[in-house]
């Protein structure tokens, strides 16, 4: 009888374990007609308990009737599935999301409150605490901020969730399903990547500050280096934190990047290491920074960490940043680099 009890324990032990393996990949795609797919719709379309916020730039329209609640979703069922949803925190970037695409990852743009830092009085934002709570709730939609009352369907969260059950009923060959949880009730974050640039990626890392995420990618960002949430006990481990800068941007020049990087705890993975002297995997580091010909325009230099019209192309036209892009995205987070010191010139003092 004890060896029946057992057998039978090691079968439910080995079913669970099989189970659990076969969660943690991806569907196969069943396209009868194999592409990449663009999709868009509007928020206020795929769910009617979305409001506008105008005195923080929230809106569906702007003054001139542009839609701006209008998201985007980008897969390629040509390419072999990861299994990771990667949601940008910034205005649709078709050439960024098109390269997410062909990792084989699935990629989205959700409308969410990004515009509230060019309408809130800046005075107000500087104590080291409530850049940090404004971004949480916007993130949320939850209660974290005195400053703004943002629901829960206007929060990242709840729209990108809405957005992705919209796209696995309306877009079956994507296999969308598989970033919902089993009661249906959310994302599953663990299958997340959060990526942004500058602002964007600041709400990124403190979206992953508070939820467990796969990955945070972090372009010409973050800042709020003064905030305290930048320091705190971390839900997701601070090795899946990526961040690429240009030396001539002025959140570097101000070194506001390299202090954020250090208070999350990114000096514990490897150097800064230039990705024009040395080739990937870049010592495993998570702190990328180029000094890349930009003709001394600091604006430039913010812009051209991501693909697009400021990034810098060789002598063929081909972008010199591709194998720093794949990197950030594809990068096994298990294997980092060696533990070096915090610059003393970085770092800032706690509130």
């Amino acid at each position: 009888m004890q060896s029946i009890i057992s057998l039978a324990l090691g079968v439910v032990l080995i079913t669970a374990m099989t189970l659990h393996a076969e969660d943690s990949t991806s569907p196969a795609f069943s396209d009868p007609k194999p592409q990449k797919y663009h999709l868009t719709k509007r928020a206020s379309e795929i769910d009617s308990r979305t409001q506008e916020y105008p005195k923080i730039g929230f809106v569906f329209k702007d003054a001139k009737g542009k839609v701006i609640d209008l998201q985007h979703a980008v897969v390629d069922t040509r390419v072999a599935p990861q299994g990771k949803l990667v949601i940008w925190l910034m205005d649709y970037n078709a050439a960024l999301l098109d390269r997410v695409a062909s990792y084989g990852m699935h990629g989205i743009q959700v409308s969410y409150a990004n515009k509230w830092f060019g309408t809130l009085d800046k005075t107000t934002l500087n104590d080291g605490i409530t850049l940090g709570q404004i971004r949480l709730e916007a993130a949320t939609g939850e209660d974290h901020s005195p400053i703004v009352n943002i629901s829960k369907p206007d929060g990242m969260m709840e729209r990108a969730y809405q957005f992705v059950k919209f796209l696995t009923k309306e877009h079956p060959q994507g296999r969308w399903e598989q970033f919902i949880t089993a009661d249906g009730k959310g994302l599953r974050w663990d299958k997340v990547i959060v990526a942004g640039s500058s602002h964007g990626s600041t709400t990124a890392a403190r979206f992953a500050k508070h939820q467990k995420v796969d990955r945070v990618v972090m372009l010409c960002g973050p800042r709020d280096q003064l905030d305290q949430w930048q320091a705190l006990p971390s839900a997701t481990p601070a090795n899946r934190f990526f961040g690429f800068s240009h030396v001539l941007d002025g959140g570097w020049t101000g070194k506001h990047y390299c202090r954020s990087w250090e208070m999350l705890g990114l000096n514990e993975f490897g150097p800064l290491v230039d990705v024009d002297k040395v080739a990937a995997p870049y010592g495993n580091s998570r702190r990328l920074i180029t000094e890349a010909d930009v003709k001394k325009d600091a604006n430039r230099a913010h812009g051209m960490v991501q693909p697009g019209g400021s990034a810098i192309k060789d002598a063929q036209g081909k972008f010199i940043h591709e194998p720093v892009w794949r990197y950030l995205f594809n990068h096994p987070v298990e294997k980092t680099g060696a533990s070096v010191a915090k610059d003393p010139g970085c770092q800032v003092p706690m509130k």
